[in-house]
């Protein structure tokens, strides 16, 4: 697939006398074997939303699920770079009118339909805005064209058959976020948030968006990322550098059930920079998220 025709930024090569193309036309069939699609969400930039989703996904899988990420924070997608995808292209496949593939050298009419085929690393299927635009490259959209970028990277991509397929939103509860519940049959959405007092004050407001009359989606859970800070040379020891169990006085103000609580650890950020989520090895990451995972299988 060709950047520029992904919806977004402005294009000064492209000239102002080409056609106007037809406005987006997806629909749900590239969703029909997926069971279960999952927003992890957070009111608050800073808190490893990204970070918790990507392991998230890669302990789901390790855990025997069949499991996809679509990287929806189309402003900042750190997909490529926590997963040492960078640079990767998707691959794209091309149907005619009639849902047939098409041949090598038959020509690309406005009715064929391009349909991406997701990147695939530790048992994972990824899919990002990333892959299109270089790490540097500045996203500059406005609302409607970040929602149809976001639909993209959602409905026009080949997962195939699914347990979850996890929808990493970025911060806020903005166009996108309305966008997505409206336009995505969602299952439900999980808050990620530190125990710091100023990260819960933006998690009430998540709540209350999925809780809003006009979206009311379930909320599986909390999941507290940055509990506490151990070293490795004191793997008994626990230091709550943001806070003690903030997320867990939270979960039950709402109602909700506290998933799981990450620990602060040094492969964590290692890790991320890397490519090599931590869930990927045995320890202290993969050893929390295998809890949260076994109560949101649970729930849904």
């Amino acid at each position: 697939m060709n950047p520029n025709d992904i919806k977004g930024p402005y294009n000064p090569n492209q000239s102002k006398s080409q056609p106007k193309k037809r406005g987006l036309e997806l629909g749900m069939e590239q969703l029909a074997d997926v069971k279960r699609i999952v927003a992890v969400a957070s009111g608050k930039g800073g808190v490893g939303k990204s970070t918790v989703a990507v392991n998230l996904a890669v302990t789901l899988a390790r855990m025997g699920y069949k499991v996809g990420l679509a990287d929806a924070d189309v402003y900042g997608p750190s997909v490529p770079k926590m997963t040492g995808t960078e640079g990767a292209v998707p691959d794209v496949e091309v149907y005619d009118e009639m849902g047939y593939p098409l041949a090598p050298d038959a020509p690309i009419t406005d009715d064929c339909k391009e349909v991406m085929i997701p990147v695939e690393k530790y048992g994972v299927k990824w899919m990002s805005i990333g892959y299109f635009a270089r790490p540097e490259q500045a996203l500059i959209w406005r609302g409607p064209m970040a929602c149809n970028a976001l639909k993209q990277m959602i409905l026009q991509v080949k997962w195939g058959e699914l347990d979850f397929l996890l929808l990493d939103l970025p911060p806020g509860t903005g166009d996108i976020h309305i966008s997505l519940v409206h336009d995505i049959p969602l299952s439900g959405a999980i808050i990620v948030s530190t125990p710091q007092a100023v990260a819960l004050a933006d998690v009430e407001k998540g709540v209350n968006m999925f809780r809003n009359p006009q979206i009311d989606k379930p909320i599986f859970g909390i999941i507290e990322n940055m509990s506490w800070f151990t070293p490795a040379e004191l793997p008994e020891n626990k230091y709550y550098i943001f806070g003690k169990d903030g997320c867990k006085v939270m979960a039950e103000k709402y109602s909700l059930d506290l998933l799981g609580q990450i620990p602060l650890v040094q492969s964590v950020c290692e890790g991320g920079d890397e490519g090599v989520p931590a869930a990927v090895e045995d320890g202290p990451v993969y050893d929390a998220l295998k809890v949260a995972a076994g109560k949101l299988g649970a729930l849904i």
